[in-house]
């Protein structure tokens, strides 16, 4: 209520009367709660199979049939035909989404003429009398009406609300009753309609000078190969595979043991790797993924190790985690091994701890794991006393990924060293806790860092003046340290 009552000014003594206050308004009124529906159990059925995971379609997403199931449920109840619909003859929705993006390729556009248009009968549901979807058209199949006389109607839409009248049931024109046409009335509608036939005169059809282009074949499911040569080049897909230059399974497999005899024989890095991408292909593009395929990607990752490919190991990696997922067998104790020296390389920190948290108990036992697991706990310690001495006994195909980065551990070691111990160092205690082969390897390395100045032989001992080389070898260690050189990442 305001605080005051508003009065009209007194023009002169005359008495008025009080306006009264204007009545407060009405209190708003109580949504009504809705009723609960009873769904029959046809439709809960129909609902599970449509959620099942049997019944997914590749490419068509679960927003999507959520929102076409409530679309066929809230019609079918808004007509009152939940109990009419066979729902178990009904199509799930997935499929009807498929379907109409199927017919968008196949059915050709169909322009409606003025006679079509009068005569289509516009449904309130895509549901038919008898339960069964009908197909939805397009935007471009035509152009819809927004009332059934409208299609029927000779007036134009801008006449259709202005000078008509309803006579006899009918639409005349006011200008006919006022005459006294009222009584020819269809035959002075038969005129208006002939002297506006202009508006619905169709355009002449465009037709396009280009030729017609083919249908696109669609084309569902994995390919299966009819190749039968064991050998064939990698090329990059970029169009649908043919079935003829794809091996089948069997085919595949003599491959692989081909390619293992002459890797084993010529030891030609380019060739193998080429064949082993085509056959990584074939596999592929059949959608195979059985123990074989793990075998294919477990050898093809040790060779490309060997060789120091980092691209093509990751690649393989990357897979590998994919099929070990899915309980396919190989050696997935191996592999994650090799993952926890490969972030050690990358000082991948993050991805280090998530590759930690994926290990079970079980495998934080196995041999190559726990090796690599120590490895990882004595450079986080700083024991490069300990983790050289499991250098020397890295398991499997490990010591390829150490020996990226054990010359940076290698650095960092002679910098503590130089200034732990003064003023010198035989070079042999430094061949023994560094875990190089000789006094000669060790030598070596110091030399290719610019430590030459500071080896002196004195008693018959090689000895490295450390006072002077804590700065020199301090420099190196930033520098390994800085960037990391790699190709590709997991």
């Amino acid at each position: 209520m305001p605080a005051y009552t508003t009065v009209s000014a007194r023009q002169s003594f005359s008495r008025h009367d009080v306006i009264p206050a204007p009545p407060p308004p009405p209190p708003p009124e109580q949504p009504k709660k809705k009723s609960d529906r009873q769904w029959p159990d046809s439709v809960r059925q129909y609902v599970q199979r449509c959620f099942a995971e049997g019944n997914s379609i590749p490419g068509v997403s679960r927003s999507e049939m959520e929102v076409k199931l409530k679309k066929i449920i809230t019609e079918a109840a808004d007509n009152n035909k939940l109990n009419i619909v066979d729902w178990h003859q009904l199509p799930l929705p997935q499929q009807m989404i498929q379907e109409e993006r199927n017919n968008f390729y196949i059915m050709p556009p169909v322009v409606a003429t003025s006679d079509q248009m009068s005569n289509l009968n516009f449904q309130e549901t895509n549901l038919s009398s008898n339960g069964t979807p009908s197909k939805k058209r397009k935007s471009n199949d035509y152009v819809p009406v927004p009332d059934a006389d409208m299609a029927t109607s000779p007036l134009p839409p801008w006449r259709s609300n202005t000078n008509n009248v309803m006579y006899d049931g009918q639409h005349v024109d006011k200008r006919f009753r006022k005459n006294g046409h009222g009584k020819n009335k269809q035959s002075a509608l038969d005129d208006r309609k002939r002297r506006f036939d202009f508006l619905n005169a169709q355009p002449a059809p465009y037709v396009s000078t280009h030729p017609v282009s083919p249908d696109p074949e669609i084309k569902r499911g994995p390919i299966v190969g009819t190749c039968q040569t064991l050998e064939k080049k990698y090329f990059r897909l970029t169009a649908p595979p043919n079935p003829e230059t794809v091996r089948p399974l069997p085919v595949l497999e003599e491959t692989l043991e081909l390619l293992k005899s002459k890797w084993r024989k010529d030891n030609n890095y380019g060739y193998i790797c080429d064949q082993f991408k085509s056959l990584r292909q074939d596999l592929t593009v059949q959608h195979i993924r059985t123990e074989f395929t793990v075998t294919v990607y477990e050898i093809h990752a040790r060779i490309a190790l060997e060789k120091g490919d980092l691209g093509e190991y990751n690649q393989c990696q990357t897979q590998l985690r994919l099929l070990y997922k899915q309980q396919l067998g190989g050696h997935p104790t191996e592999f994650k091994a090799y993952r926890i020296l490969y972030f050690l390389y990358t000082t991948n920190k993050t991805d280090m701890n998530d590759a930690l948290a994926d290990l079970t108990t079980a495998e934080k036992s196995a041999p190559a794991v726990k090796h690599a697991l120590d490895a990882r706990s004595s450079l986080a310690l700083g024991n490069f006393h300990r983790f050289f001495k499991l250098y020397l006994e890295t398991p499997n195909m490990g010591a390829y990924l150490m020996d990226m980065f054990v010359s940076r551990e290698r650095l960092a070691a002679l910098a503590n060293m130089a200034k732990a111990y003064k003023p010198d160092l035989k070079l042999r205690f430094v061949t023994e806790e560094l875990g190089f082969e000789s006094d000669e390897e060790a030598a070596r390395f110091v030399c290719e860092h610019g430590g030459q100045s500071f080896l002196e032989e004195r008693d018959g001992e090689v000895r490295l003046i450390t006072g002077k080389s804590a700065a020199l070898f301090e420099s190196a260690r930033k520098a390994a340290f800085q960037k990391v050189d790699l190709k590709g990442q997991i």
